[in-house]
């Protein structure tokens, strides 16, 4: 019991430090990471033929997806966002979003489409998951805020898609502490 006290003790810190990084970050410095990302996610996104593209919006310091989501709308892509699953606690559906999605503000004030199932598309019809993170190491292992959902949406799933993180250069570091639960990321991006 001592042990997980400690690796949740050191997770919780990790995560207020890299949060405060991250916040730290100038105008400046967001919107050139946005620009990378975008660059290196538009490579990846074409090399992995994909058209169902699961993105988020930013929040909290996240790098900015806006610029990527706008020029995968531009191609023709088909983007889905997540939203809070309203019948299995702690796990997420994906919606299709549109330019004119009404949207509004969950219980962790994240905007996500508001929940229509006609717009719901199951898990192993995307071809890329791109997820938040808090911070992330070299060997694919993801630091979310705190909530698990994306690897509780994820630990059962028959994947056919690639799970790809969105950081900042700073959110990485040396090794996270894991738990048993956690799902390492096949890809991460850094700006």
């Amino acid at each position: 019991m001592r042990l997980f006290s400690s690796t949740a003790s050191l997770r919780q810190q990790l995560r207020q430090q890299m949060r405060e990084t991250r916040q730290k970050l100038t105008a400046l410095q967001q919107q050139q990471a946005a620009q990378h990302i975008t660059e290196q996610a538009l490579k990846l996104i074409e090399q992995q033929q994909a058209r169902n593209i699961a993105l988020y919006l930013a929040f909290d310091g996240e790098i900015s997806t806006k610029p990527l989501i706008n020029e995968l709308w531009q191609q023709g892509k088909h983007i889905y966002l997540p939203v809070l699953h309203p019948f299995v606690r702690g796990h997420l559906l994906f919606l299709r979003y549109l330019p004119d999605t009404p949207m509004k503000a969950n219980k962790f004030r994240i905007f996500e489409p508001h929940l229509n199932v006609q717009n719901v598309i199951p898990l192993e019809q995307l071809d890329v998951i791109f997820t938040p993170l808090v911070a992330f190491d070299k060997r694919g292992n993801r630091l979310g805020m705190g909530g698990g959902f994306y690897d509780r949406t994820l630990q059962n799933s028959q994947r056919r898609f690639i799970t790809v993180g969105l950081a900042h250069q700073c959110q990485q570091v040396e090794a996270l502490p894991i738990e048993s639960w956690d799902i390492p990321l096949e890809q991460i991006l850094a700006g």
